[in-house]
């Protein structure tokens, strides 16, 4: 009971501030540039949903809101259990983490979000963070994340 107490408080108390987040292309036209531009996003907000922004290479805001995306519904069909959503970076998380990530470790996920940014000059990203469920990963930094944006890049998200 105690110990459960302390996550509770230490996931509060990480989640009701503010967090500071990396964008590292992987692939697309920016991941080919020398050296691969490094964008700096700030997350605020807590439990189940929040602020995002990022600021791309030449000066571009990106804004939107991050939201908890569902868990999915349980039942002894195995095809309902492991369908992925529509709307979803699953072939994105793969990409970034390795074939197979997103259904081992992102579906189902207690902490697993979702967001849409806009830039102020055209630009779409959308983002999906996952936190493991693991009780020793209680750091902001145990975060993962990948995103998409409307001109070809794939971006790790790391914090």
């Amino acid at each position: 009971m105690k110990s459960r107490l302390v996550l509770l408080l230490m996931c509060v108390s990480t989640l009701s501030g503010c967090a500071t987040a990396r964008f590292y292309p992987v692939q697309g036209p920016l991941s080919t540039q020398t050296p691969v531009p490094v964008y700096v996003a700030k997350l605020s907000g807590a439990f189940n949903s929040g602020n995002f922004s990022v600021v791309l290479g030449d000066g571009e805001v990106c804004k939107g809101r991050w939201a908890k995306v569902p868990r999915p519904k349980t039942s002894n069909d195995v095809t309902t259990t492991t369908a992925v959503p529509a709307n979803n970076l699953s072939a994105e998380w793969d990409t970034v983490y390795g074939t197979g990530f997103y259904l081992a470790h992102v579906l189902g996920a207690r902490l697993y979000a979702r967001a849409v940014l806009t830039g102020n000059r055209g630009t779409v990203l959308n983002v999906e963070l996952y936190k493991p469920d693991k009780v020793e990963n209680t750091t902001v930094a145990a975060i993962k994340g990948v995103a998409k944006d409307n001109k070809g890049n794939i971006y790790k998200v790391a914090f």
